[in-house]
């Protein structure tokens, strides 16, 4: 038996990121050891419902902004952090945003420590990052940048900068943005894992079968019909959580790989990037 003491505090938090019920909650923290990844495998394994995110519901305010270039080659994504939503939601703050988002969208920096090393108004952008500091009275700084090539890149604000995305596809033909901005929208909503099943980690296929092989063994089933069952999961896991097998929001009749298809004849996604305010 664990000899961790769980808090009521720690309870509440699992409580909220899952919405499993009080006491569950409590018992899986306990089971394992106050480790909160854990906790959310222990309560699925024992059939809870727990929520889709994982992530702790408490997070840094800022902006997400998702940019493309003009030939829609190329797409960026910084998130630019701050500590209150006041700040947030000030115009000059998401101007900030834009800024150095623009910049990365015209210098295509490597990486987010060559995105701070690149001038601004002729001050490299990690001074013009201490100067904001300063004025806004709040410490700001840039958490999460990412890139995304293809022959055309689609970018995607979603929830007033809370949250962007970044779709490549293989064409640039008519029609090919349009479909672009849905599966961008797609991604928001439904916040896929991996592009196809083949791009799924390892760890993660090893977990939900696990997972899956719990959950039918605590429903009694034989133990010789455990992996075939487990298998059937697994597939349905793909089909909820990979992109290209997902079924297609605005269309409940064909997945998303159907959709590009029909949209354009061997049209589909090589890349995406979904960033969320911190997650």
């Amino acid at each position: 038996m664990s000899t961790v003491q769980i808090s009521a505090a720690d309870v509440n938090k699992l409580r909220q990121q899952t919405g499993a019920g009080m006491m569950d909650c409590k018992k899986a923290l306990t089971e394992s050891n106050g480790d909160f990844d854990a906790a959310v495998d222990y309560l699925r394994k024992k059939g809870a419902k727990v929520a889709a995110s994982r992530q702790d519901r408490d997070s840094n305010e800022g902006v997400v902004i998702a940019k493309a270039t003009a030939d829609g080659k190329r797409g960026v994504i910084i998130e630019l952090n701050c500590e209150t939503d006041f700040v947030a939601k000030n115009a000059d703050f998401v101007a900030l945003g834009q800024k150095f988002a623009d910049l990365a969208v015209e210098n295509n920096p490597a990486s987010l420590a060559d995105l701070l090393a690149l001038e601004l108004d002729g001050q490299k952008v990690e001074e013009v990052i201490v100067d904001n500091t300063g004025k806004i009275g709040e410490k700001i700084g840039i958490s999460k940048y990412e890139v995304v090539t293809g022959e055309k890149v689609v970018a995607y604000i979603h929830g007033n900068y809370r949250l962007g995305v970044l779709v490549a596809l293989n064409q640039d033909t008519a029609g090919v943005e349009e479909a672009g901005k849905d599966v961008a929208m797609q991604i928001a909503a439904m916040s896929p894992v991996a592009l196809d099943k083949g791009d799924v980690d390892a760890t993660t296929i090893e977990r939900e079968l696990e997972i899956a092989k719990e959950q039918i063994r605590a429903e009694g089933k034989p133990e010789e019909m455990v992996e075939k069952i487990a298998a059937g999961k697994l597939n349905k896991f793909y089909k909820d959580n990979t992109l290209l097998n997902q079924e297609f929001v605005k269309d409940g009749s064909v997945d998303v790989r159907k959709f590009l298809d029909n949209t354009a004849k061997g049209l589909t996604v090589t890349a995406f990037k979904r960033v969320q305010l911190g997650a």
